[in-house]
């Protein structure tokens, strides 16, 4: 299954009732609050980050026709350490937690796709690891080229230098290399 039949699935399922817009450098989510919605990009950008001290550490984007969510929050129900900001101005599908588990507890193929969609999610979280147990800034950054062509398309690259834990211009010569 991939990522577009899933999201389709979802889509499909009717269960973003609801949509928000948020002005670019807007947050959708703030550290300390609890949030167990999940959310689909219509339009625009997203960055998730946490505060380390007084510097961001982006840890995940979101664009258009992605699935977002505070992972820690959305399962554990307490208040979550990350904040979620628009990049751009953004449109947001809405789907809350009940509707979400009352569609996954429905049948088994609900619950087929609620485990692939997290075991994706693990996977993504080593894959996340790996990169940032690489040492060579170049092979971080061909890894997360050959993963996510398009986020070097939706991307600022001053964002994408944080997450690939670089300077800017670092990763200005890599891409011209």
């Amino acid at each position: 299954m991939s990522s577009i039949n899933i999201i389709q699935t979802l889509i499909d399922a009717d269960l973003f009732q609801t949509q928000k817009t948020i002005q670019r450098y807007q947050f959708l989510k703030i550290k300390g609050e609890t949030d167990t919605n999940v959310y689909f990009v219509e339009e625009g950008s997203v960055r998730i980050f946490i505060m380390d001290g007084d510097e961001e550490r982006i840890i995940r984007f979101g664009y258009k026709d992605n699935i977002i969510v505070s992972l820690d929050s959305f399962l554990s129900e307490k208040p979550s350490d990350f904040y979620i900001q628009a990049i751009k101005k953004t449109t947001v599908k809405i789907a809350s937690k009940k509707a979400f588990y009352d569609f996954i507890q429905s049948n088994d193929e609900h619950l087929k796709l609620w485990t692939f969609i997290l075991e994706d999610l693990v996977l993504q979280q080593v894959e996340r690891e790996k990169d940032l147990l690489i040492n060579s800034p170049k092979e971080r950054f061909e890894r997360v080229l050959k993963r996510s062509p398009k986020l070097f398309q939706e991307i600022p690259n001053k964002y994408i230098a944080n997450y690939l834990r670089m300077s800017p211009e670092t990763l200005s010569r890599l891409k011209k290399s």
